[in-house]
């Protein structure tokens, strides 16, 4: 007997359809003393939809955080529902349940909300009676009452979280992709699937764009020491398994293990602060507390002899109408000559902890960026990563470029 985790995302259960081959494939897989939970997300584009809901009201609807987090959990209950609909049509129990009366706890940040606990005794009871249990992901209930949403992709934490909890012999993660590829295949022709990756290199390409697994998920499978199998949807093909260590060896050892990019980035620039100690405090601390990621950050002194400088750093173009407002305001206070946003940028990433004992990958990275004619505008790096921020038009020639670069045998 196991007792196995299943996530499946918004394309998988799009239609009634899909969710009735959903359905089918977990029965015909299940063996007959399985417990499964079925963790879903919301049918197709319906969050999107209720986004623009939310836009026909008011343009910027995640000022009412709140608000949004009471519209936007509705969607995963609509698939849950259908989907223990579609478990009971074809015979076998089934129960559906939101994220809360899974036990999921979160913190009280609305639309970025972190699970804080999850206590899954009716998970357990459901599953004793033999049922399959279907729960909604990218939802909790902070300590208020109030329903909380985990972000975007916040299904993938929700699932692994579970599995934790319910100590679970496995967790799989099934999307509209067969695995992690070297690069996202609808832009690199020549990506790769991946066998297997750690967790740390998951959680890097996540965090730079890799939008197959949602960062904090990752960070939750290394927290819990839950291995997690990415596997596509629509055939039985094995995916690619995410763990602490390599198990198998590579046909051949590449020195990165992928290229990540991210085309929902922006980039604010503060021009003519004072270079005096505190000013970055002054700025990044009023993001930190309107709960705005701030990325690549590059201060440079503008005139020496008036000794002020220029802040430029990246931020997700959903916090940007946000993180404008609250940028502006400090640098009123600070003085600043003017505060200026790029829209039209895009950040293109290496991963890999081979590159640690490699010198001059950074050299390559640049050198292929050169070659396909692409300016540089910022770099960050990590120990294991290396990103630059380029022109949003130059994305998919910098992904192929350093694909080619690093992967062309």
């Amino acid at each position: 007997m196991a007792l196995v985790v299943k996530k499946f995302g918004g394309s998988s259960v799009a239609t009634t359809e899909k969710i009735m081959n959903v359905a089918k494939r977990i029965l015909n897989e299940k063996k007959p003393d399985d417990q499964v939970v079925v963790v879903v997300s919301a049918m197709g584009k319906t969050t999107d939809n209720l986004i623009k809901l939310a836009q026909g009201i008011n343009k910027e609807p995640y000022q009412f955080t709140r608000e949004m987090d009471m519209l936007l959990t509705t969607g995963e209950q609509v698939s849950i529902s259908l989907l223990a609909m579609a478990f009971m049509t074809l015979g076998h129990p089934a129960v559906s349940m939101t994220g809360p009366m899974a036990g999921m706890k979160t913190d009280s940040a609305h639309t970025k909300g972190r699970i804080l606990d999850i206590t899954p005794e009716r998970v357990h009871k459901e599953l004793d009676a033999g049922k399959i249990v279907v729960v909604a992901g990218f939802q909790g209930k902070d300590d208020a009452g109030d329903y909380v949403t985990l972000g975007r992709g916040g299904s993938d934490t929700s699932a692994v979280a579970l599995a934790g909890a319910l100590h679970a012999d496995s967790c799989e993660i099934y999307t509209d992709v067969d695995g992690v590829y070297t690069a996202d295949p609808r832009i690199a022709k020549n990506a790769r699937k991946m066998k297997e990756i750690t967790y740390s290199e998951m959680l890097e390409m996540a965090r730079l764009g890799a939008g197959v697994m949602q960062p904090r998920s990752v960070e939750m499978g290394q927290l819990l020491n839950i291995p997690i199998h990415v596997r596509s949807t629509f055939t039985t093909h094995t995916g690619t398994v995410i763990r602490e260590d390599y198990t198998m060896k590579e046909e051949k050892d590449y020195v990165i293990r992928g290229v990540a990019h991210d085309d929902k980035v922006a980039k604010i620039a503060v021009l003519g602060i004072p270079n005096t100690p505190g000013i970055a405090h002054e700025i990044f601390s009023a993001l930190a507390a309107a709960k705005i990621d701030v990325d690549m950050i590059v201060q440079s002194i503008r005139n020496i002899e008036k000794n002020v400088t220029d802040m430029v750093f990246t931020v997700s173009t959903g916090d940007l109408s946000e993180a404008k407002r609250v940028v502006d305001k400090v640098a009123d206070k600070l003085g600043a000559v003017a505060v200026l946003v790029e829209e039209d940028v895009a950040k293109v990433s290496i991963v890999g902890a081979g590159m640690l004992g490699n010198p001059g990958t950074a050299a390559r990275m640049f050198g292929a960026l050169c070659k396909a004619g692409i300016n540089i505008d910022i770099i960050s790096t990590s120990e294991i990563s290396i990103s630059c921020l380029i022109k949003g038009a130059e994305l998919e020639k910098a992904v192929n470029a350093i694909h080619d670069e690093f992967f062309n045998d």
